[in-house]
């Protein structure tokens, strides 16, 4: 967002991110109301409320299109832009050190690590994750804090970077970079929408299996979800990036995890190039497997007369995405990406819109419960 939209995109970001948490909120609701219980699991999502917002032909066809759409979105392109940011991130730390690594090689690696996932390594993998991910998303905050800590003087023109340049852009990056405000604008927005996934349909899938008493509690923890991805860790990150003047040092010649390694550089040597490639490689990483299973359930809707078959497939169809994702330019993987995420919105806002009356209701309904941990 920083490298094409300037400091200004961040600013856009807190906004779809204040709007994304309306979003949200309804969509984990939404996900509580209408979820079921198919072969013995709890499952839940879009395509279920979709059908509830809109009865007969038009909404079975506008739940398969939201389907085909969150497939792609997600498990192929998606998770192209995880192993790239993987790719990208430890490529660097190699050719600081002389090393030459061919990206083929970090993206065969990944995807062994995710097909091994994908084909029943799935709890003995998630027990590690889940208690290295937070442990690295823990250590990630005290680094940032301590990185923005020692260049505190430099938080104020941090804010005036993104403030000014949400409607002036040329006036922080100068006219030759060509950043608009319509680039401010949309690089936010379509990073803020990555970043938290407010709207896109895609949480639904897990807010639907969760275990509360009522479903607007699951709406509260979405809110959450926005507020401590997009206005804490991204900030975090945004801000280490600005304080250390890393953006314009570069003048654009880094991109996505190399700027982000570059202002850690800065402030912890090589350590800090080291650092980010690992947590890249782990919140990547947990994205794939979460986005993959995601696809695979709609994949499943689609294919429900033979639903191990066709997750068989398209797991090996996301396993040669994630190869050819780690290879590709940065700017198309996200172009694309940035394609998919933004169609897959327009089912699952239009099921959202049409139900927007029940969500109401079971607000007043949530509202009118016995006072617990409000």
């Amino acid at each position: 967002a920083l490298v094409s939209g300037g400091p200004g995109a961040i600013f856009w970001m807190w906004v779809s991110a204040f709007f994304g948490m309306a979003t949200i909120y309804a969509e984990a609701v939404l996900a509580q109301k209408y979820k079921t219980v198919e072969n013995g699991e709890v499952t839940g999502g879009p395509i279920y409320y979709i059908r509830q917002g809109f009865k007969g032909k038009f909404g079975k066809v506008l739940a398969v299109i939201f389907a085909c759409l969150i497939t792609v979105a997600l498990g192929f392109m998606g998770n192209m832009v995880q192993s790239n940011s993987i790719s990208e991130a430890f490529s660097s730390v190699l050719d600081a050190r002389n090393l030459e690594v061919s990206p083929i090689i970090i993206g065969l690696l990944i995807a062994v690590f995710s097909l091994f996932v994908f084909l029943g390594g799935t709890k003995r993998l998630a027990s590690v994750v889940e208690k290295l991910v937070p442990l690295m998303a823990g250590i990630y905050i005290v680094g940032s804090l301590v990185l923005i800590a020692m260049h505190i003087t430099e938080v104020p023109e941090a804010f005036r970077m993104i403030i000014v340049g949400a409607f002036t852009p040329r006036a922080i990056v100068g006219g030759a970079a060509g950043i608009t405000i319509r680039e401010a604008i949309r690089y936010g927005v379509a990073r803020g929408l990555f970043s938290n996934e407010a709207g896109m349909g895609s949480t639904p899938h897990a807010h639907a299996v969760a275990k509360v008493d009522h479903p607007c509690d699951q709406g509260l923890v979405a809110i959450c979800s926005v507020f401590i991805d997009t206005l804490i860790v991204l900030n975090l990150t945004a801000f280490s990036v600005l304080c250390t003047g890393q953006l314009h040092e570069y003048n654009q010649s880094l991109t996505a995890a190399e700027l982000t390694q570059a202002a850690f550089e800065s402030v912890y040597g090589h350590f800090g190039a080291i650092f980010i490639a690992i947590c890249m490689f782990f919140f990547a990483f947990s994205t794939i497997i979460g986005w993959y299973f995601f696809g695979e359930k709609n994949v499943r809707y689609l294919f429900k007369h033979h639903p191990a078959v066709a997750a068989k497939v398209y797991a090996a169809i996301v396993v040669v995405f994630i190869v050819v994702g780690s290879m590709l330019k940065v700017d198309l993987v996200w172009n694309l990406s940035d394609l998919f995420n933004s169609l897959m919105v327009i089912p699952n806002v239009l099921g959202l819109w049409a139900l927007s009356n029940v969500a109401k209701d079971l607000y007043d309904d949530w509202k009118k419960q016995p006072a617990k941990v409000k």
